[in-house]
């Protein structure tokens, strides 16, 4: 445990590939420390089961359609005090264009960054985030277990390449103090013991980067 007195953090963004229990971990920690949460809203994007089923064709639709409203969540949160009431997101701006990355065409991702810079709005920096990761043969399998339909036509190839760029991105991200937490054998939803113990840590975390790593018995 970090030396450090207990604080919890105003604001938290959780992130992680698809299936690694970023949405899960947000509404729990946010319930926890009396929060509102800020959770993205992927079964409202028109375009997303379209895109499973043809990634280059529906790409720029879908990518589009989660950055504006990503925007308009953050611009809700930077007229927001947060001091009145803290908040927990399930999700980085920064992963926007990472997705963006992975999923468009050099012209369209061209055209992406220039709405991404025309849009982007000056939101607050999360006080922590909160890293899980997971090999992909775990997060294949809490896909197919959760059975969101449009999601099992996920394919395992991109889960390799969403979890390869997730690696890159926080092996160099130092905007925020970062805790990586190994999430492949750790329970959030239904196991309390791995829960409070997650919380305990991030009460002391304090700058820089931090690792949850526990064996439970």
């Amino acid at each position: 445990m970090p030396p450090r007195e207990a604080r919890v953090p105003r604001y938290i963004a959780v992130e992680g590939a698809i299936g690694a229990g970023k949405s899960t971990l947000a509404r729990r920690l946010a319930e926890t420390f009396g929060h509102q949460t800020m959770l993205e809203e992927a079964a409202d994007n028109p375009f997303l089961e379209a895109f499973y089923r043809q990634r280059s064709k529906n790409a720029l639709a879908t990518q589009l359609y989660f950055l504006f409203q990503r925007v308009r969540q953050l611009d809700i949160l930077r007229q927001a005090d947060l001091f009145e009431s803290g908040r927990v997101a399930d999700y980085l701006i920064e992963k926007d264009r990472l997705f963006a990355e992975t999923n468009l065409a050099a012209d369209e991702f061209g055209l992406y960054q220039m709405i991404f810079e025309r849009l982007m709005p000056s939101a607050p920096r999360p006080e922590l985030v909160i890293y899980l990761q997971a090999p992909v043969d775990v997060l294949f399998e809490r896909i197919q277990r959760r059975g969101i339909a449009f999601e099992q036509m996920i394919e395992r190839r991109y889960l390799e390449q969403l979890n390869e760029a997730y690696s890159q991105f926080f092996h160099f991200y130092d905007d925020a103090p970062l805790l990586i937490v190994n999430a492949a054998s750790i329970d959030f939803a239904n196991d309390d013991k791995h829960y409070n113990e997650l919380v305990e840590y991030i009460l002391q975390v304090g700058p820089g980067r931090h690792y949850f790593n526990p064996t439970f018995f």
